[in-house]
């Protein structure tokens, strides 16, 4: 039985005036304990539907998600989420917002805060721990995200595109950060991006998806993530095999993008 398993999943969204649109259309997957899933595609493929699904925020329009075997009907503590932006409590402080899962869960206030301390030290905020977070810069936010998220310990961490608001090197160093975490909690992360760098870079398995309606077009198994964790980033996206790959899949995606605009202009 798959950790994670998403069951001929389709998902059509009713418009006001009539009509519809197939976000997602009929995507089998099966993903195992400790994968790290990226997925990319063009905009309008579904991609952030099928995220918040998963997350339990949209009911699917057929089809089922299992975790574990039990199926995911609402958000639940064993799935945490990490946005674009944050989504954090902006006049709280570091230490508060890291804490808040825990607090609402009652529990004691020394477990509380060894969970915090750890959490801080491994997403390098200790020192910041009692600024308020609108103190914080944008990189520095999406890691109090990330710990705010862990510090429910999830078994699945689902990111909606975490990284894109940030600048370049910030963006490198997050990625990093990324993939310390994922090897050193042993988490199932599925990350959307649009990004095919970070795709490559993040994803140990990656679904290219097509648009309208949304389903699977491509998988790749790849050993950049791997190479990512034990070495340098740089050097891994200098790899004639990640030039060749991401070239490969701009290629797909270019081909995706000009169907979409025909079609429009037909």
């Amino acid at each position: 039985m798959a950790f994670l398993s998403i069951e001929n999943l389709s998902m059509r969204f009713d418009l006001p005036k009539g009509g519809h649109v197939q976000a997602l259309e009929d995507i089998s997957l099966a993903i195992g304990k400790g994968e790290l899933l990226s997925v990319l595609g063009p905009s309008g493929c579904g991609k952030s539907t099928l995220l918040n699904i998963l997350a339990g925020f949209l009911a699917q329009t057929s089809g089922k998600v299992t975790l574990e075997g039990r199926e995911v009907t609402a958000p639940g503590p064993e799935r945490g989420m990490v946005f674009q932006k944050g989504a954090l409590f902006e006049w709280m402080s570091v230490r508060r917002n890291v804490e808040f899962g825990p607090r609402m869960k009652g529990m004691p206030e020394t477990e509380r805060n060894t969970i915090v301390e750890n959490l801080l030290d491994t997403v390098g905020l200790h020192e910041f721990k009692d600024k308020a977070v609108y103190e914080l810069s944008g990189g520095m936010q999406q890691r109090v995200a990330l710990a705010r998220c862990l510090a429910n310990d999830p078994d699945v961490i689902l990111m909606d595109e975490p990284l894109g608001a940030l600048d370049a090197l910030t963006r490198e160093k997050m990625q990093g950060l990324v993939l310390n975490l994922w090897k050193k909690t042993g988490k199932t992360i599925i990350l959307i991006t649009h990004s095919v760098d970070e795709a490559l870079l993040l994803g140990e398995r990656l679904l290219v998806m097509a648009p309208r309606p949304g389903r699977i077009h491509r998988e790749y198994r790849l050993p950049f993530a791997e190479r990512a964790v034990a070495g340098d980033l740089r050097e891994v996206k200098d790899d004639p095999g990640f030039a060749h790959t991401k070239t490969e899949i701009l290629s797909m995606i270019w081909e995706m993008e000009e169907q979409i605009m025909s079609g429009a202009e037909a």
